[in-house]
């Protein structure tokens, strides 16, 4: 049709993406997945948090495991104990937003969601995946824009989130994840 109306140079596109023979984007699982609703309601926000929350501890102690270099080691290991501790302040700041204790089923019992992710959406078991025989500047580029995008989710859940004491312990986590992008940053750099 294009040809017929004087196009010189036509291509066809048959077979969409998957026939194309061209270059690929490679790179490490997609980030920054918006996964919060704006229907949710506090208590939801917060589930939501721990449990992303609990996929990166999970994925910063395989790295702390499997990475050679004892110094990213270290880092890693600093940062699961952190994602511990900000379990640990979500789990406190639902029982404050809610009045009710977390159940032993939490947070499944108070979202439906994939559990399989980890902050920034991404999910773990792609993460981890794709970790694998990967060097401390790889993991530590990924663990960044993790953190970077936990750090722009803290910041709308701290506006989203009612009540002093919500403010205070979402502006704490964004005070954190700036710290562990700091961290990461300087070891980045004597990595480079």
């Amino acid at each position: 049709m294009l040809a017929s109306a004087g196009f010189g140079t036509v291509y066809s596109m048959e077979g969409g993406i998957h026939a194309w023979q061209g270059l690929t984007a490679a790179g490490p699982p997609e980030a920054g997945m918006s996964f919060f609703p704006a229907t949710a309601g506090p208590g939801e926000l917060i589930a939501l948090a721990w449990m992303l929350e609990d996929g990166s501890r999970s994925f910063y102690a395989s790295c702390a495991r499997t990475v050679p270099d004892s110094e990213a080691a270290k880092l890693f290991t600093d940062l699961t104990a952190a994602e511990e501790h900000h379990k640990a302040a979500l789990l406190g700041l639902y029982q404050g937003a809610t009045n009710n204790p977390p159940g032993p089923d939490f947070p499944r019992s108070v979202v439906q969601a994939d559990e399989d992710r980890m902050e920034g959406g991404m999910k773990l078991s792609e993460a981890l995946a794709w970790a694998k025989g990967r060097d401390s500047r790889e993991l530590l580029e990924l663990s960044m824009a993790l953190e970077t995008d936990s750090y722009d989710l803290y910041i709308k859940m701290g506006r989203r989130v009612e009540g002093a004491e919500a403010k205070k312990v979402f502006g704490r986590l964004v005070e954190e994840e700036k710290g562990h992008l700091a961290r990461m940053a300087a070891l980045l750099d004597r990595k480079l």
